[in-house]
């Protein structure tokens, strides 16, 4: 059993990567896992612009059978030499676990296989496959922790020549999170809109993350409990242009429509109004949003928000399980709770 956790990556990319062939990379935190397996990726030694020597498959075109990965990872390079597969947005494919399950039992030695997937549960057939095998190295990425996001702006802001401030590294770090490349890319618009200075104040912070892809997230909950659809779009189009993933939208959403169930629960339950609920249960609601949390509880019933509840977990397996149209998928589905909304 070869189960690397999200914190031991650094060290067992400098000390044990090269001992294996086969990794599963997988987690909640997308662009973690896709950060990682471009790391291993590198580290291979094989030029990753050769597409004699790399191939990269979408997991979608596995799902006939195991076949069509043997014969892509035994297959000899048109060059000679070491190759690479790489697979991306991997799931519950079965011919991609069983094929990684023959793949263990007897490792490939002139390739190298890299799959990048969701959360995969305990008992995904993928993870099945691959955390009982010593030649698999299973890399779990989770959300970063407080260290983690910390780390990543010393390192950011150290290769740019800037320090920052007690007050703005505090507001920066509640700006992150959730998806490593996104929190990447807003440090680095940070350090690019305070180039030439020496230190990064509080209202830097504020004046370029401010709009950042965390902001938007909660405009579009926000559009969404208001039946805003103009707003939704625009949200969702900043969303986009930061790179963060349209399904930590998703998640927020359904983490509120969850917390809308339990405050209306406790409405009905109780005979308390909306505002009782909201000084109670919402005191880590953001002052800005407890007006809008209000307006939707008096507005949706609860038999309303159990409805879309189920209808955003649904929507969360349709992304996991179609990755390809996860965008799609996530904007229609906001958009008709929206329209729900509007109604109301």
């Amino acid at each position: 059993m070869s189960e690397v956790k999200s914190h031991e990556f650094d060290n067992f990319l400098q000390k044990s990567a090269a001992h294996y062939r086969l990794f599963l990379v997988y987690g909640p935190d997308r662009g973690l896992v896709s950060e990682r397996a471009a790391q291993l990726a590198g580290s291979f030694g094989i030029p990753l612009d050769d597409p004699f020597a790399v191939v990269k498959l979408d997991a979608t075109e596995l799902q006939q059978g195991a076949g069509r990965l043997l014969d892509e990872v035994n297959a000899i390079g048109l060059f000679g030499g070491e190759k690479l597969i790489w697979i991306k947005g991997a799931s519950a494919e079965k011919g991609l676990s069983e094929a990684l399950q023959v793949l263990a039992a007897a490792p490939p030695s002139g390739s190298y296989l890299v799959i990048e997937a969701g959360d995969l549960k305990k008992g995904a057939a993928l993870r099945k496959a691959a955390e009982p095998s010593r030649a698999v190295a299973s890399i779990a990425c989770y959300s970063d922790d407080a260290r983690a996001l910390n780390a990543l702006v010393d390192k950011e802001l150290s290769e740019a020549g800037l320090r920052i401030s007690p007050a703005a590294r505090e507001r920066l770090l509640e700006a992150l999170g959730g998806d490593r490349i996104a929190s990447r890319n807003e440090v680095r618009k940070l350090a690019l809109y305070c180039r030439g200075r020496d230190i990064i104040s509080e209202e830097d912070v504020l004046a370029i993350v401010g709009d950042s892809s965390a902001i938007s997230v909660d405009d579009a909950v926000d559009a969404v409990l208001q039946g805003d659809v103009d707003a939704l779009m625009h949200a969702m189009k900043k969303i986009t242009t930061s790179k963060t993933p349209a399904f930590l939208v998703l998640q927020s959403c359904l983490r509120q429509f969850q917390q809308l169930d339990v405050m209306r629960s406790e409405m009905d339950a109780n005979r308390q109004s909306a505002s009782q609920v909201i000084a109670s249960l919402g005191r880590g609601l953001h002052f800005r949003r407890k007006p809008i949390v209000e307006a939707a509880l008096r507005h949706w019933t609860a038999p309303a928000i159990r409805r879309e509840l189920n209808r955003l977990q649904a929507t969360i397996y349709q992304s996991r399980s179609r990755q390809s149209l996860e965008e799609s998928l996530v904007l229609q589905n906001l958009l008709a709770i929206a329209i729900q909304s509007a109604k109301r």
